[in-house]
This record gives structure tokens, C-alpha cells and sequence, in this order.
């Protein structure tokens, strides 16, 4: 049940019972009225802009529509009161036996409460960490791992059709730098000393042990051929061995993608990038011509020539872009242009790209290439994803040796584990700089997070388990509790917790809807903190303990409520990726 979904019909049937009746226009538009929970509780359990965003177009004072609102909505079964505040708000107080109901369908619909169709069946493409294949992830990954993963559960959850995938960087000069240091690293296995890593090459520890596998495959025979020879195969090794890594680590994090695509498979004559090029040049959208300088300092491989153009300035980039380099080959820009193609004939009407914050540059050219393609047949949405930085009880963490120059993400899920580095990670908005303290995360106390979460839901459980142990079986039936016996949950903390779960669906759909699953992990953490008070509450009134054996009728609302908080919690942290723990250690 969507409480604010519900109210938001009852106020749209308010409004057309004013338009037959001549006192709105015919064609009154609805789209901008808001139903949702006031700011401050004081002012009742419902709020609405209705009669403020209607006032214009009905030439009517916003406070006297909303007169005319309330003479209507006040005549609902469930609304106790209907007030009308400053300029024209509509605030609704609800009747005390309507709460009942929320936990009920809780408990009806358990593990699907608030799943909705929100999204239609509409298709999705998710593409989220998609980091070059040249070693294992860092910290910085691990972000936009989490949260694309959180944001495709999320959306999948609210009725999308949802593709999670890892686009390849293959193709460039940085996998035949990886293949150069991996071949060094395969000399070294055979017994050669290879010195300190040149410049330009990667000097991680990692490449070791890939070393020794292509010495394992190949024995010596790759020692003996020339560059041009050795280079496409121990490329292709090199690639899938790192491949392999980053999908162990994203393991760890329970992330794995659907598809994989690689950029390398786009090229060649007759492929991705060359049909789409062709499409785009018979809507004269390339063309041959010349770019204006970078504004500043030149860089040192620009130069003043004809090249071939996609007209990126049409559709509201900063310039055009080139898709062809000097010397015949593609640009890294011409394979943007085909991977969207590939999406975009793959059905995808939205395409969702999530980004470090370093490629925020991108996202001009990348909604340029959607409209020059699918026009308003799909939607670019690009989500940058900030820097985390990394401490240990304030002091910055240093280096992996391991690595070479940067902190593996691999690392920090061994010391903290998965579930800490998801919900930390999504306890803040994506756009926003991160500071992730690996001291902090694992205490606990109310100021961790992921900790505050885990412990309702842990606590929950040992209540169950009490119950379960001292109470007759027939009393922890969720299918015999009446509607009468949750009646009895009227102390103002647990009308707070049924007004929190009555919550939840509506954060569903707000987060999806803005691409922002941090939403949910701060609803969580209200929940709990709702809960925990109310935990404490009953420590020190005996008469509002979960289980009371003087009063059976109470016990059993109070376990219903306990187990629709349990249920609307482990849904929450499964959408986040996080495994709700049922005792904690």
C-alpha cells in the first residue's frame, strides 16, 4: 500500500469533482501537485501544493481553492482533519485506525512491498565501473561500482527492465602498454632480470603471477619472436587475465555485470563504428573541416588540419568532435559514437552512464551523440560519481605495494568487508566527495551507519528468537493477527515507526526517479533510528515492551510491527547490495 499514492488519487478526485463542476477549468493540469509528508510532523501526516500550483490557471486565490479542496477531501473515511496553511498548503491529518493498515500490507506483501511499476517495462542499460582493463580496481571504482549496481537494483525494483553492463576499453594504446609490462613480467619468470619497470609501463605487483601464466602457456617461444609477433598475443592474454581480476574483485562486492562489450569489437572494416559514422554522414551530421585551437596552452599533439567531423554543436556540446586521427585511425570519441549505436539498436531507451568524476567532460558529447542518434527515442543520463579519499582513524592511507600507486579496491573489502563498503559508499550522494575512514566504519555506534542499520535488524531477530522460545506458536502466526489487535500500537513511537514504513514506497519511487539510491540508505537509517528509540523506550516503560506476558494482545501487534520493520529493512539493504545480518559479532 503507497499511502502518498493513494491521497494523490483522493486529491486528483477532489480536483475533477471542481471541474465538472465548472469551478476549474476543463483542461487543468495535475502533473505538479506534490503528496507527501510535511516537513515538520507537527503540521499532520499528509501535505499538498495542490491548491497553490492550481490557483493560476483557475484564476482563483490559492487559500480560497483550497477551501474549496478541503470541503471535498474532508469527507474521506481515513482523513481525521484537514488543515490549510500559510499560502495555500493543504495538510491532512489521518484517522489513528488507519495506521493499522500499514503493517498489515507489510506483512501481506513481505518481501514486495513497495515494488511498483513505476518504470514500465521500459529498458535500460545501466553501464557502470567499465575501468581500462590494465589492473585491479582502486577505492575510486569501487564507488561507481556500488552505486551503479545499487541504482540498477533500484530501478529494476521499481518496474524497469534493466541491463547491467561493462564497456571494455580495449582498444586503445594503454592495453599494449599493459601487454609490454606483462611480457616483461613473463621474461622475469623465466629467469631474466628485468631491471627497475620503464616509464610508461605498469609496475604492479599483480602482473607476477600473469607473468608466470603466459610462461606456463608458451614456455620460451614468446622470447624469440619480434614485438609486431609477440604483441597481439600476449595483448589478448593480458586483457583476460585482467578481466578475470576485476570481475573476482566486483565479486567481492556481489556486482556482476550481464554483458561485457568490448570497444576492440566495434572496429574493423564494415563494424559498429563504421555504420554508424555512415548513418550519421547521410544526415550530413560529419562533414570534412577544421577546429578552432583549444583555448590556453596548446597541447603538444594538436594540429591545424582538415579532419572528419561529427557536428557535436547542434546539439548542444562546446565543439565538434573529431572522429578520425591523422593517421587514418579512429578517435576514442568515433567508438562513443558506435557504442551508443550498438545500445541503441539493442532497444535501450534509456542509457545510463556512470562516470568518475574526472570524465565530466564527457557528458556534453555524450547527450550529443544520443540526440544525433535516437533524438527523442532514448535518453542519455550520465552520473558522476566524486573522488574517494581514503583514511585510517584520520591519517590518509598510503599506497598498495601491490598495486604500485594506488589503494586496491580488493584491499579495502578484505579489511572492512562488502556489506561496510556498499552502505558506506551509498550513505552519501554520489556527486558529492567521499571520505571513507576504514577505523570509523567498523565502529560501533550510532555515527556508523552501516553498523545503526545492521544492529535494528539484528535486534529485531533476537527479539523473534525470544518469542519464538518463550511464546505459544499460534501467537507468532502473521496470518492470524487481526486488524483490532494492531490497534493497540498507539504510542507515539510506534505511530512514528508505521508512519516510517508508510514512507517507503514513496522513497522508492523518489529515488529512482532522481537516479539516487542514497536515498534509500538515508531512509534506512531513519528507520532504524526510529526503531532503536523506541527500543529504548521500552527498557524504560515495562509496558510498552515488545513482549509482555501480562498482555498478549499487545505482544502480538508489537511482533507484527517488529516483523514489517525486519521485512521493509532487509528489502532496503537488498536493494543496496548489502546482506542484512540477523545477529551481530
Amino acid at each position: 500500500m503507497d499511502v502518498f499514492q493513494h491521497f494523490d488519487k483522493v486529491i486528483a478526485e477532489a480536483v475533477s469533482q471542481l471541474v465538472a463542476a465548472g469551478e476549474l477549468p476543463a483542461a487543468t493540469d495535475i502533473s505538479r501537485i506534490s503528496v507527501e509528508p510535511p516537513r515538520d510532523a507537527a503540521h499532520g501526516d499528509i501535505a499538498s501544493n495542490a491548491a497553490m500550483v492550481l490557483a493560476r490557471s483557475a484564476g482563483i486565490p490559492p487559500r480560497r481553492l483550497a477551501e474549496k479542496l478541503k470541503a471535498i477531501i474532508s469527507g474521506h473515511d481515513a482523513v481525521s482533519e484537514v488543515e490549510i496553511a500559510g499560502p495555500g498548503f493543504i495538510n491532512l491529518r489521518l484517522k489513528p485506525e488507519f495506521w493499522p493498515r500499514i503493517v498489515t500490507a507489510v506483512l501481506e506483501q513481505a518481501e514486495d512491498f513497495g515494488r511498483c511499476d513505476l518504470g514500465r517495462g521500459i529498458k535500460v542499460n545501466v553501464e557502470y565501473v567499465s575501468a581500462n582493463p590494465t589492473g585491479p580496481l582502486h577505492i575510486g571504482h569501487g564507488r561507481g561500482a556500488v552505486f551503479g549496481d545499487a541504482l540498477a537494483n533500484l530501478l529494476e525494483f521499481t518496474g524497469y527492465d534493466v541491463t547491467r553492463e561493462y564497456y571494455i576499453n580495449d582498444a586503445g594504446g594503454q592495453v599494449d602498454q599493459l601487454a609490454r609490462s606483462v611480457h616483461l613480467r613473463y621474461r622475469e619468470a623465466l629467469g631474466e632480470d628485468i631491471g627497475e619497470i620503464p616509464s610508461g609501463l605498469y609496475p604492479g605487483d599483480y602482473l607476477v603471477p600473469v607473468g608466470r601464466d603466459l610462461a606456463s602457456r608458451h614456455g620460451s617461444a614468446l622470447r624469440e619472436m619480434a614485438e609486431e609477433e609477440w604483441l597481439p598475443i600476449v595483448r589478448d592474454f593480458a586483457v583476460e587475465a585482467m578481466l578475470d581480476l576485476i570481475k573476482d574483485d566486483l565479486a567481492q562486492l556481489g556486482i556482476h555485470h550481464e554483458v561485457f562489450t568490448s570497444e576492440r569489437s566495434l572496429h574493423g572494416e564494415g563494424g559498429e563504428i563504421d555504420t554508424a559514422i555512415a548513418a550519421l554522414r547521410e544526415r550530413g551530421l560529419v562533414y570534412e573541416g577544421r577546429l578552432p585551437p583549444p583555448k590556453g596552452q596548446l597541447p603538444d599533439d594538436w594540429e591545424d588540419r582538415e579532419q572528419t567531423l561529427f557536428r557535436a554543436t547542434a546539439f548542444g556540446d562546446d565543439t565538434d568532435r573529431p572522429l578520425i586521427k591523422s593517421d587514418g585511425t579512429y578517435t576514442y570519441f568515433a567508438a562513443d559514437v558506435a557504442y551508443f549505436h550498438h545500445k541503441f539498436r539493442r532497444g535501450f531507451q534509456q542509457m545510463i552512464y556512470v562516470l568518475g568524476a574526472d570524465h565530466g567532460g564527457y557528458v556534453k558529447r555524450l547527450e550529443a551523440i544520443g540526440q544525433a542518434i535516437a533524438g527523442d527515442s532514448a535518453q542519455v543520463i550520465a552520473k558522476l560519481c566524486q573522488l574517494v579519499r581514503l583514511f585510517r582513524g584520520g591519517e590518509p592511507v598510503r599506497m598498495s605495494k601491490r598495486a604500485g600507486d594506488f589503494v586496491t579496491l580488493r584491499e579495502v573489502v578484505d579489511e572492512v568487508g562488502p556489506d561496510v563498503v556498499r552502505f558506506i559508499m551509498l550513505f552519501r550522494k554520489n556527486d558529492a566527495p567521499l571520505d571513507f575512514d576504514l577505523k570509523k566504519v567498523t565502529e560501533q555506534s550510532r555515527e556508523n551507519p552501516v553498523f545503526y542499520v545492521q544492529y535494528a535488524h539484528a535486534r529485531i531477530c533476537s527479539v523473534i528468537r525470544n518469542a519464538q522460545e518463550t511464546l505459544p506458536e499460534s501467537i507468532l502466526d502473521e496470518d492470524a493477527v487481526e486488524p483490532r489487535l494492531l490497534e493497540r500500537l498507539t504510542d507515539e513511537l510506534e505511530l512514528q515507526l508505521i508512519k516510517r514504513l508508510a514512507d517507503y514506497p514513496r522513497t522508492l519511487r523518489g529515488a529512482a526517479e532522481a537516479h539516487e539510491p542514497h536515498r534509500l540508505a538515508f531512509f534506512l537509517y531513519e528507520l532504524s533510528s526510529t526503531f532503536h528509540a523506541l527500543w529504548t523506550r521500552g527498557k524504560e516503560l515495562p509496558h510498552l515492551r515488545f513482549i509482555n506476558a501480562e498482555d498478549m494482545d499487545a505482544t502480538v501487534a508489537r511482533l507484527a510491527l517488529l516483523r514489517a520493520v525486519r521485512y521493509v529493512l532487509a528489502n532496503g539493504l537488498g536493494i543496496l547490495g548489502v546482506v542484512p545480518v540477523h545477529e551481530m559479532r
